[in-house]
């Protein structure tokens, strides 16, 4: 009885559907209280409300007055009052409006962001994912993979994961621009980082990457040139993967490359990228095979 009431009750809610009599999701097979519309009881279980980010919640759209959420930010319930989303536990402190320059959470790991023009930007490569051996491709297994430089993994603590085409993409047969960013993010198109680029060159043309570029040289080989990272967008020399069965990484130091997606390839299985490098100070735009693995950054949908 019970297997049969949870599966009437997941049937109805999947097909967005009004349940018209009393429910009781339980273990020993009992009735609904009489006063309650849904029972759940249990003596070895909880109930998991919806689990968001602050960013989330506050782009929720015209939320139901008794809206309740798990914020993962701030590890607090949040009910919507009509009019504004208040903590539970916190002493009713009311949701902070999000703004850019603060930072996200995203499978467990806080990013930075900064403000670029009229954009928002991650401020640091995307790390996301499990590691695989860079000697392989990466799957279309549900699950995202990611190679860290020379397959050691703190190189992606420091420089992020490095992702294939289609594991940045998720395989997507249509074209989508989410891809592997977090929900109300996406992947930047050739237009977006045209026009990062463009509104840097109002303060130095072939500037624009030492703007982009971190300062010293932790992250970078010398000479570093131009760099000054007054844009706030902290690119580092994470390497990449390459296509060459030989050679799996290199550059790292040495260059920074970020894929920017499109709807179809310039070519056979080719896809272009933006390249930061350590002795030049510009960004530019260059192509390369699908199967190298580059940076990943996101933007914030408008």
């Amino acid at each position: 009885m019970k297997i049969i009431t949870t599966f009437l009750l997941v049937v109805f809610l999947s097909a967005g559907l009004n349940l018209l009599a009393q429910v009781a999701v339980n273990d020993d097979g009992s009735g609904p209280d009489s006063s309650a519309m849904l029972d759940v009881n249990c003596l070895n279980r909880g109930f998991l409300f919806p689990r968001l980010t602050t960013v989330q919640i506050s782009g929720m759209e015209n939320p139901a007055n008794g809206l309740m959420v798990y914020n993962t930010d701030s590890s607090d319930f949040f009910g919507f009052n009509g009019n504004k989303w208040i903590a539970i536990w916190n002493n009713g402190d009311t949701l902070a409006d999000w703004y850019c320059g603060n930072p996200i959470t995203y499978e467990g790991k806080s990013y930075g962001t900064v403000q670029i023009g009229d954009k928002c930007w991650l401020a640091e490569n995307l790390n996301v994912g499990s590691a695989i051996k860079g000697e392989g491709d990466q799957a279309n297994n549900l699950v995202i993979e990611k190679y860290c430089f020379d397959d050691d993994e703190s190189n992606c603590d420091t420089y992020g994961g490095l992702y294939q085409w289609d594991e940045m993409m998720k395989y997507q047969e249509g074209f989508s621009n989410q891809g592997i960013c977090p929900l109300g993010w996406h992947l930047p198109t050739d237009a977006e980082w045209q026009a990062l680029k463009d509104h840097l060159s109002l303060f130095g043309a072939n500037t624009e990457g030492g703007q982009m570029k971190e300062t010293g040289t932790s992250h970078w080989d010398s000479p570093n040139t131009s760099a000054s990272n007054s844009s706030g967008f902290t690119g580092l020399g994470a390497g990449y993967r390459t296509d060459n069965e030989e050679l799996i990484f290199t550059e790292l130091k040495l260059s920074g490359r970020f894929w920017s997606i499109s709807s179809a390839p310039i070519a056979a299985n080719t896809y272009y990228y933006w390249k930061l490098y350590y002795n030049d100070g510009s960004f530019n735009k260059f192509s390369y095979n699908e199967e190298g693995g580059f940076s990943v950054r996101c933007i914030k949908n408008n």
